[in-house]
């Protein structure tokens, strides 16, 4: 079977409902592969935002060789363009070979032509093609290494942030899993709003939520019964990503 897949041809699909637990299950298992490669993404942006959505996958001999997903933006506001992936901070062709890759790519550019876009955007972790455009100042990521103990993770916060982080427990602060989406959307949009930013609509929360499942995780920080702050998480591998809050 390996020398089949090998040999075979590669062919460029379109994911659809049938395709998408073969597509997790690739993307589950890539070591380049993030939380917003996942299928789910398809849908909760096409559901909320009404943007066309065409998430590509390579494969030969039936199984999948790499993933791809796309988003066409086309507004006044912000332009017209094709990006992976639009409402995420990473994205890009994973693919398990260079063929695999390639074809990916040269899919993305082909429909990027026909959708006349201003321009194709991966949104890679690591430098993609040596001779493209890169913009490395547009974006930042950080992470950091969590130790098994709660303890040593806050002797790594900064000296005078952890002692608001003391006082808040002094004061009584806890922190809840909510089920639903209402207590965080409120607090994020009137966040947001007060720093000037347009607000996503709810149902794209309530979209996130339904999505992703256990993945995807509310806490939100209450003093008695009033809630303070809160973080919509998502869970990928053994990474824990504070998103929306």
């Amino acid at each position: 079977m390996k020398a089949d897949v090998l040999t075979a041809p590669m062919e460029i699909g379109e994911l659809n409902a049938s395709k998408a637990a073969d597509w997790d299950a690739f993307v589950g298992t890539h070591p380049d592969a993030t939380f917003f490669h996942l299928s789910g993404w398809k849908q909760v942006i096409e559901s909320s935002f009404d943007h066309d959505c065409h998430f590509l996958y390579a494969y030969a001999s039936g199984q999948i060789r790499g993933v791809l997903p796309l988003v066409h933006i086309n507004s006044r506001l912000f332009g017209n363009a094709l990006i992976s992936t639009a409402f995420c901070v990473c994205g890009g062709p994973v693919a398990v070979d260079h063929t695999a890759r390639s074809a990916l790519e040269e899919r993305a550019i082909a429909l990027a032509e026909e959708l006349k876009v201003d321009y194709l955007e991966f949104r890679l972790r690591a430098p993609g093609n040596a001779d493209w455009a890169r913009n490395d100042e547009l974006y930042v990521e950080f992470r950091k290494q969590l130790d098994p103990d709660p303890e040593k993770n806050l002797a790594q916060v900064p000296r005078k942030q952890r002692a608001m982080v003391r006082k808040g427990i002094k004061f009584g602060l806890r922190s809840e899993i909510d089920v639903g989406v209402d207590r965080c959307y409120n607090l994020y949009a009137e966040s947001v709003r007060n720093l000037g930013t347009p607000v996503f609509a709810k149902k794209y929360f309530v979209a996130l939520k339904a999505a992703f499942g256990e993945a995807c995780e509310i806490l939100t920080v209450c003093q008695g019964d009033q809630p303070v702050s809160s973080v919509m998480n998502f869970y990928f591998g053994n990474e824990v990503l504070p998103y929306y809050g």
